[in-house]
């Protein structure tokens, strides 16, 4: 939600780059690692603008003033929209190279990093940091957006849109996403054929009391076309024939009625208990159960609840560069520590030795089966378990003399130290290739354990990685988010 932050925000966009305090586990706002400086040709003007702005915030407000609300919008979702993309990309740029800098700082006092170093740190660190690798899409490139239910500032109590919170903090509203540039047509047209549907239904909304049954919707769609809906809500008090009378209403509007427009592949429902917040298992109310991509030539299976790139096109970029980072070739062997539906590894079964994807569960390894299976893909394998041990037994039924490379690309909560302890044990891996989109927080903590020397207690004693390579692919235009492609050896 905005408040007077989002102010903040867009004004230390256009200030000194503020490189992110790496060792700070509780940020919770936007990634200040990510903000830097504009062309200095903007500068007055955004910070004169802005301050108009924040002067006539309450008088705005106060009326029905759509376009301020889309404004507003725009900055808290995409706060870098207002820059060309050359300048996007120079934020981003110069944000990173900061934040090595830091990070390099970091690892020295604790005796960590190259042990020779170029005499030169800022020629290291320019060696270090490749060039930012451009979104080959810049609008409309995601194929997953989630849209909340809320009174919008018009008062309409059904929009279906983002949450923004008034500068008071004293109203939330919901405000309609379709100007916002990374979002495409067809997941705004799914969104206001549900806002219609929503305005014939005889139930309430979800507010910000917990009031009403309507939640969130979920659109996803493919470069092959298929297009899936996902609707969220809360059954409250309403009986088993009610539930089911809101479903037929639901797939008779998506199917024969206005909503037919969208001609959905896969329409879901998934049901929200409110007293514990858990969610039942996704409903298939018409159509096809999962949607398929094309990425790299490798068909790939996605669920209704799996995750995958939010940028197809970019993802085919990422895959390539950690390919090519980790030097994989058809000696090398690469234990995958990734979340998601296996795609990183998956893309990369036909260039290498074997794959063994370590953790992989639910809805995302059903995927990944069925992808390895229909690309006729034979080596690949998945493991669940303690993952010491699954990696001891792997080494001694492998031959000697082929390479061995960790890939690691985590959820948002980072690696559990469990497994950062079990990589960096296990001496025969040598090369290491770790993705974060977000280079701060949980996944720095587990780069800091990875290149930190042996410690007393035992716990870390292979000998420690050491970062080599650091590649930036924009996967997000517009946002402060980047991902970053690290290459270890050791």
């Amino acid at each position: 939600m905005a408040n007077r932050r989002s102010f903040l925000f867009r004004m230390a966009l256009f200030s000194k780059v503020r490189p992110l305090r790496w060792g700070v586990r509780e940020l919770k706002g936007w990634p200040w690692g990510f903000l830097g400086t504009a062309c200095d040709r903007t500068v007055t003007n955004m910070v004169t603008e802005g301050r108009q702005r924040e002067r006539t915030n309450q008088k705005e407000e106060s009326s029905q003033n759509l376009g301020f609300w889309r404004e507003r919008l725009a900055d808290q979702m995409l706060p870098l929209w207002r820059l060309n993309y050359e300048e996007q990309l120079k934020v981003k740029f110069e944000s990173l190279k900061k934040n090595l800098e830091t990070l390099e700082i970091r690892l020295r006092k604790i005796g960590a990093g190259d042990p020779e170093p170029t005499t030169a740190r800022s020629e290291r660190l320019c060696s270090l940091l490749h060039p930012f690798i451009p979104s080959p899409i810049i609008d409309g490139y995601r194929n997953k957006s989630s849209f909340s239910i809320n009174q919008g500032p018009d008062g309409n109590p059904k929009t279906v849109g983002y949450y923004l919170k008034s500068w008071g903090g004293s109203n939330i509203f919901c405000v309609q996403p379709s100007h916002l540039k990374d979002i495409p047509e067809k997941h705004n047209q799914v969104a206001q054929c549900f806002e219609a549907f929503l305005q014939q239904s005889r139930l309430g909304h979800f507010d910000s009391c917990k009031v009403g049954p309507w939640h969130e919707l979920i659109v996803r769609t493919t470069f092959l076309g298929h297009t899936m809906a996902i609707i969220i809500f809360n059954p409250q008090e309403l009986s088993q024939e009610e539930l089911c009378v809101q479903k037929e209403e639901i797939k008779e509007f998506f199917s024969m009625g206005p909503g037919a427009v969208c001609d959905l592949t896969s329409l879901y429902v998934k049901e929200r208990t409110p007293r514990h917040q858990q969610l039942t298992p996704f409903q298939l109310l018409a159509g096809e159960p999962y949607l398929f991509e094309e990425i790299l030539g490798l068909k790939v299976r996605i669920s209704p609840g799996a995750f995958f790139q939010l940028n197809t096109s970019a993802a085919e970029v990422l895959y390539r560069t950690v390919g090519e980072l980790g030097g994989v070739d058809p000696n090398t062997v690469i234990f995958d520590f990734s979340h998601g539906t296996g795609a990183t590894a998956l893309s990369l079964a036909r260039q290498t030795s074997q794959i063994f994807s370590m953790g992989l569960v639910g809805q995302a390894l059903e995927d990944a089966k069925w992808t390895a299976a229909f690309n006729g893909i034979t080596n690949w394998e998945s493991h669940t378990g303690n993952v010491k041990e699954i990696l001891s037994q792997l080494l001694e039924s492998q031959e000697d003399g082929r390479s061995l490379m960790a890939l690691v690309d985590p959820s948002q909560c980072g690696l559990s130290n469990r497994v950062v302890q079990n990589i960096r044990n296990c001496k025969a891996i040598k090369t290491l290739v770790f993705v974060s989109c977000r280079p701060y927080g949980k996944s720095i903590e587990n780069i800091i354990e990875l290149c930190r020397p042996p410690d007393a207690d035992g716990n870390l004693l292979g000998e420690p990685f050491v970062l080599r390579q650091a590649v930036p692919v924009d996967m997000f235009p517009h946002s402060l988010q980047c991902e970053l492609v690290m290459h270890f050896t050791r």
